[in-house]
């Protein structure tokens, strides 16, 4: 059983490794691997997300060895490496320490303990879905883009006291947008032939009005800061609908300050925007038709022969075996599960149908099977 003092300074150990590995985000690779895990994560506290990154950067969903149990009918693999993420221990006050604290709530946070959870890539069973997988496929190809596009500003121009408008590029000298926070006006270069980039520019300069407008706490951050701030916020949101704009977006985050204090602040910053930006686009998005039910690939496993599923679980073995990706096998073994599932189904059918087809052969009762098996 661990002292008091080894728990303490594991938990502290925790802590300093999530911060080494934002350290590191000055390289633009690892810093788009941290927004993705934002993008993934973003109803985290800004501390978890940190704790999710630093223990498994391509960790997509997470969850408790029962929660996986009860709530999505999947089991973490034996051995599996528990990711710690921080839960407040909440208690209930009393009169004299509500005086002591100055405060007329009923309960507050004493303190933190550390929880177990999983990636959904250490645990097999039926599938687990997410927000992008109730987005129509190819987004950005056709009219869905701009169509979000154009309901993300007439909301903005109709619910919010931000005005945005549309200019010729060629007006722009080479900016897609800009945010002018005297006038509280996004202005957007409206001839953009690139549906996801014209998007990603609304994001951007949303990001800007959010974190740098005149009222805002940040609005005296370093021009380089707020560019990557934004750009940041917007390559989550776009990450959010399933498009990757990374070949837009990423390009000078080796900006990205170096001091300790400031990531840790300007990381906070991004995530409380990036959260407003996602909850926003999933309202629209459903609002205009572009959340739909995805297809059950198990129904056209229903039409394949016998010899055929064979093939295909043979098949998806293989390619599990061979995959490197954890996300590409996390899919993979979701396939081979629906897969499983239809083997077993049709083998139980067969044996129903053997059975009623043969009522006079004795089934074995319930003692002689006991005996077998002692």
């Amino acid at each position: 059983m661990p002292s008091k003092a080894d728990v303490k300074a594991w938990k502290a150990q925790l802590v300093v490794q999530a911060e080494q590995q934002i350290l590191k985000l000055t390289d633009s690779d690892q810093f788009k691997k941290y927004l993705n895990t934002l993008a993934k994560f973003h109803r985290y506290s800004a501390r978890n997300i940190d704790l999710i990154y630093a223990q498994n950067p391509q960790a997509t969903q997470v969850a408790g060895f029962k929660q996986w149990q009860k709530a999505f009918n999947r089991t973490v693999y034996r051995g599996a490496k528990a990711i710690r993420i921080a839960a407040p221990i909440i208690k209930k006050l009393t009169p004299a320490e509500q005086k002591h604290l100055d405060t007329t709530d009923e309960r507050a946070i004493v303190g933190y303990r550390y929880l177990p959870v999983f990636d959904v890539a250490q645990t097999s069973g039926e599938p687990v879905l997410s927000a992008k997988d109730f987005v129509k496929e190819n987004l950005a190809d056709h009219q869905n883009v701009t169509s979000l596009y154009n309901a993300f500003k007439d909301y903005l121009n109709q619910q919010t006291d931000l005005k945005v408008s549309e200019v010729p590029l060629a007006t722009l000298n080479g900016a897609k947008g800009y945010f002018q926070p005297s006038t509280n006006e996004i202005v957007i270069g409206g001839d953009e032939p690139d549906n996801a980039l014209n998007l990603k520019t609304l994001y951007h300069e949303y990001a800007h009005s959010q974190l740098h407008g005149l009222k805002s706490a940040f609005k005296d951050r370093p021009r380089a800061y707020q560019e990557t701030q934004a750009e940041a916020v917007a390559y989550v949101a776009m990450q959010n609908i399933g498009v990757d704009t990374s070949n837009y977006s990423l390009g000078y985050v080796a900006t990205w300050a170096k001091d300790k204090a400031v990531i840790h602040s300007a990381l906070s910053e991004i995530q409380q925007v990036s959260n407003k930006v996602i909850e926003l686009s999933d309202g629209l998005t459903k609002q205009l038709g572009l959340q739909e039910a995805p297809k059950e690939p198990e129904h056209d496993l229903k039409k394949l022969s016998a010899q055929d599923l064979n093939k295909s679980y043979q098949g998806l073995q293989q390619k599990i075996k061979q995959a490197t990706d954890s996300q590409q096998k996390s899919e993979l073994k979701t396939q081979l599960n629906y897969v499983h599932q239809e083997i077993s189904n049709r083998t139980q059918k067969q044996l129903q149908d053997f059975v009623r087809q043969n009522p006079k052969i004795k089934q074995p009762v319930q003692d002689e099977v006991k005996q077998r098996q002692l």
